[in-house]
């Protein structure tokens, strides 16, 4: 059976962050697997499902203390509770959404993030037509209350979806209120203190890959 044998923490300490970020796909590899039936799966299968080399996906495994049986590969299921174990996907982490516009609405619409360990219980927004509203069921609030939905919640995660113009002084208002992670959206490179947890995810930049890309690739077949 897989699992993790060593403390939490020390692992996910020594883990490469592209390690990390591969472990998702893996989980959605083996959750489609189970759901086909498979009790056992190895790496060459999941590297036929995931594109990643073989001997990348025992690599990655191997930092989290799991290996396979010989020819018959990582017990499906159990592997499955493991990676959301770690992934921290196994338990729900409350957060609160910072600007109510498009995109954060989108977000707050989005009943998949709970699946994967995000709950986002409150919207804060400056817009009056927006503020004592509910999007999704997720009530909007103005700024002033933080501190108090902080105290009520207990949520540790702020999700940034404001103006590129706002960015760094909501981003400040979050911290001094208590937030100890933001999600960044935003095409904006916040300035945190060193304890702060940021995962910057903007759209605009992998636009720009993209774009880059299928320009080159275009370029390449004429």
């Amino acid at each position: 059976m897989a699992q993790i044998k060593s403390n939490h923490s020390k692992i996910s300490n020594k883990i490469p962050e592209p390690s990390l970020r591969r472990l998702p796909w893996y989980l959605s590899c083996l959750k489609l697997s189970l759901a086909d039936g498979a009790q056992f799966i190895s790496s060459t299968q999941m590297s036929k499902e995931t594109g990643i080399d073989a001997s990348q996906i025992a690599k990655d495994m191997s930092y989290l203390n799991i290996s396979g049986r010989t020819r018959v590969g990582y017990e499906v299921e159990s592997l499955i509770q493991v990676l959301e174990e770690f992934l921290g996907f196994s338990e729900q982490h409350q957060a609160f959404l910072f600007g109510a516009g498009s995109l954060g609405r989108a977000l707050l619409g989005d009943s998949g993030l709970s699946l994967f360990g995000l709950t986002i219980v409150g919207a804060f927004d400056i817009d009056p037509a927006v503020i004592g509203t509910q999007v999704g069921g997720i009530p909007v609030y103005h700024y002033d209350e933080l501190e108090a939905r902080l105290k009520e919640h207990k949520a540790r995660i702020g999700v940034l979806t404001v103006p590129v113009s706002e960015a760094q002084t909501v981003t400040n208002k979050m911290i001094e209120a208590g937030i100890k992670a933001v999600w960044n959206f935003t095409p904006y490179r916040i300035q945190v203190p060193p304890n702060i947890v940021v995962q910057n995810t903007s759209l605009y930049a992998h636009l720009a890959v993209m774009f880059n890309r299928l320009s080159a690739n275009e370029e390449g077949e004429n």
